[in-house]
């Protein structure tokens, strides 16, 4: 129990970047079509018009791996006491994070760049707190 409370905040916040990008990267999995679908068009006036297909399956990716690395970093603070692994996870949601800005920002799409950042605090601060 010492443990769970020495760390809670990191704990937390890997539980959170765990639900957010599985979720997201599930979504991404089930509904293939509607998401690009959606993107194809939210990105019809920008340079990224073209690879839309490409880019979605990147940030497919980076989501599942941002995920499970905070999942599997939660574990390993209850088995070790400590995560590098959590870190890592941070780090690479951090990334992903700053990936999907840039998406939101070329789309010229400020509201949802705001969104983004709301995500993106957390996580940095996340990867201070594991430094």
């Amino acid at each position: 129990m010492d443990l769970i409370l020495a760390h809670a905040t990191e704990i937390l916040l890997l539980i959170f970047l765990t639900i957010t990008f599985l979720q997201s990267g599930i979504d991404k999995i089930l509904d293939w079509k509607g998401n690009l679908g959606w993107l194809t068009g939210h990105f019809s006036k920008s340079i990224f018009k073209g690879v839309v297909p490409l880019l979605l399956g990147i940030i497919l990716v980076m989501e599942m791996l941002s995920g499970i690395m905070s999942g599997v970093g939660v574990i390993q603070f209850f088995l070790d006491g400590e995560s590098i692994i959590g870190l890592y996870g941070a780090v690479l949601s951090s990334v992903t994070l700053l990936m999907l800005l840039l998406g939101q920002r070329v789309a010229k799409d400020y509201e949802g760049a705001r969104t983004i950042v709301v995500y993106l605090i957390p996580a940095v601060f996340l990867v201070y707190l594991m430094q």
